[in-house]
């Protein structure tokens, strides 16, 4: 009997990876192929700089007070989590090609589970301090008035949403009892879990464009109520945001949507779809993510660029150096908050906010 005629009835947990992928129709050669070593080229060298570049944002937060504060935490957190999804791509890659062959079924779902934790970790960073801005233009404030407690409940919580979804594959969404479920993409996930998994990512994408849409009509109809002083440093900040948007948005709809197609391709066509023949070079651009957010949301900060060259000359001298509180607070990024000040009249955005 073939592996095609057998029944969805009834359970396969006892079997192994390899038989997932032959009823997928995926096959996992004995041999490396021209794309394997390509994925290999490629995506170790990316996942080296993802992790050196996360690090680099991780220290420059922790090292420099001036970045004490919640929309750093929450970059902090950001980079952290693109860090975890270099070290997962790095395990995949490792664990890939002829290799799948020699997993259990367990170290396949611990593979896939560190990939599922990785993304949704970093997307819901993207989702946090997108809320962050908002919350803090819409309310003309310098700096968030979370206090830590939140800000560190907030961390958990994105944590514990992507170990969930990490999970849930293995635990409870997979096709070891429905084999005409299977997904062609990742043989032991259901196909219905990629469409609700790409689904989710979008809806997600929608939530931020809004957000950002919302911050740039108000200080667009804010500014029509000020002087011509305050309307052009408004104006600037306008200019600022329409970079940050265009180039978040951009970042997101360019690395997430080529993967979250081949998702539902995959989910809706399952077989008939061909989702295989691209997966691995979705995941390559989906990855290049985690390089861009630090580049966005750090590298365009004057502050933080400043940090980095100490950070980095400090491993030049060989250590010996102390956390410098002295630096510019001169900022160009579209975070920064210099680019509130057609509030400046307000002396109370300059209060320190609740740091409990």
């Amino acid at each position: 009997m073939t592996i095609d005629n057998i029944t969805s009835s009834s359970c396969y947990s006892n079997q192994s990876v390899t038989f997932f992928y032959q009823h997928a129709n995926k096959a996992i050669g004995g041999n490396w192929t021209t794309r394997d070593y390509l994925v290999l080229g490629l995506g170790l060298p990316l996942s080296f700089i993802v992790v050196l570049a996360n690090l680099l944002v991780m220290a420059a937060i922790l090292m420099n007070r001036r970045f004490h504060f919640p929309i750093y935490y929450l970059l902090g957190n950001m980079a952290a989590a693109d860090l975890f999804a270099g070290l997962a791509y790095t395990n995949l890659i490792l664990n890939t090609g002829p290799w799948t062959a020699t997993l259990t079924k367990k170290q396949w779902y611990i593979r896939g589970a560190l990939i599922d934790i990785s993304l949704t970790a970093s997307v819901a960073n993207l989702l946090a301090v997108a809320v962050e801005r908002h919350q803090t233009i819409i309310t003309m404030q310098l700096h968030s008035t979370m206090t830590k407690r939140r800000v560190v409940l907030l961390i958990i919580s994105i944590w514990a949403v992507g170990i969930v979804m990490g999970l849930v594959p293995s635990l409870f969404w997979n096709c070891e009892c429905d084999l005409s479920d299977c997904s062609t993409v990742a043989p032991l996930y259901s196909r219905r879990f990629l469409i609700f998994w790409a689904l989710l990512n979008l809806l997600t994408f929608f939530v931020m464009l809004g957000m950002y849409s919302h911050i740039f009509c108000h200080v667009k109809r804010q500014g029509r109520h000020t002087s011509q002083h305050v309307s052009e440093a408004r104006q600037q900040t306008v200019i600022n945001l329409m970079k940050t948007i265009s180039m978040v948005l951009g970042a997101f709809v360019i690395c997430w949507t080529p993967g979250l197609i081949v998702l539902l391709l995959d989910g809706l066509q399952g077989k008939n779809g061909n989702a295989n023949k691209y997966e691995k070079y979705c995941l390559v651009i989906a990855e290049c993510n985690s390089l861009v957010n630090p580049i966005i949301y750090s590298l365009r900060d004057a502050e933080m660029r400043k940090t980095f060259k100490w950070i980095l000359c400090c491993f030049c001298r060989h250590g010996g150096c102390q956390p410098r509180e002295t630096l510019s607070t001169e900022m160009d990024s579209p975070l920064k908050e210099k680019s509130l000040s057609y509030k400046l009249e307000d002396s109370v955005l300059w209060k320190n906010p609740d740091r409990q």
